[in-house]
């Protein structure tokens, strides 16, 4: 199972903050600072709007309603509880 990382993008001078989730094949999807939710709520947010954008629905058709995360410099990792190693 793949892990999807988000980061926070910083404003520019066209564009406002804006939170980044990807994956290391190369998915991504980038969502506009919702200052109304906490910051995990808007990682998160990122990950579900990255999860529903693939439009064939092979590779990211992934149930993330029991996803876990850590939080990391800049970001957080999000992943499966069913990816385990034994």
């Amino acid at each position: 199972m793949i892990a999807i990382q988000t980061k926070y993008l910083g404003p520019t001078n066209t564009k406002g903050s804006r939170i980044k989730a990807f994956t290391c094949n190369g998915h991504s999807c980038t969502i506009d600072y919702d200052y109304a939710l906490s910051d995990e709520k808007l990682h998160f947010k990122a990950v579900k709007a990255l999860v529903s954008k693939n439009p064939t629905g092979r590779c990211l058709d992934w149930n993330v309603s029991k996803m876990t995360y850590g939080g990391i410099k800049g970001g957080y990792v999000f992943t499966f509880p069913q990816s385990t190693i034994s």
